[in-house]
């Protein structure tokens, strides 16, 4: 029994180092981001400004008026999903240092976000 324990401690820590350096690399993208989505359609709107926080990789919304989710990858890459009331988006895209940008759609429109580090 002796001999499971150590084995099954080992893989414990084997799972949980690799983890943990991914944390670390997810973090790099911390902070709160001001997010411009666009679109080029008149219908959809075009112009609006969302403030959203990224901790330890997972995206949560600033603002009481909009719901975010989502997570960062180690390299950057983002997919994010953005509600209010009956209306969603999805977004995909990249961020790189204090910047980033992406596509985004919903059920009737389409756009364009870009996003800047606060």
């Amino acid at each position: 029994m002796n001999g499971f324990r150590k084995g099954f401690f080992a893989i414990l820590l084997a799972i949980a180092f690799p983890l943990g350096q991914a944390d670390a690399a997810t973090s790099t993208f911390d902070g709160i981001w001001n997010v411009r989505i666009s679109s080029s359609s008149e219908t959809c709107g075009n112009g609006a400004t969302v403030a959203i926080g990224i901790n330890n990789g997972q995206i949560a919304s600033s603002s009481a008026a909009v719901s975010a989710s989502g997570r960062v990858a180690d390299a950057g890459s983002i997919n994010v999903t953005l509600s209010t009331g009956m209306k969603r988006a999805v977004g995909f895209g990249r961020l790189s240092g204090t910047s980033g940008s992406g596509t985004w759609r919903g059920a009737l429109c389409t756009g364009t976000w870009t996003a800047e580090r606060m």
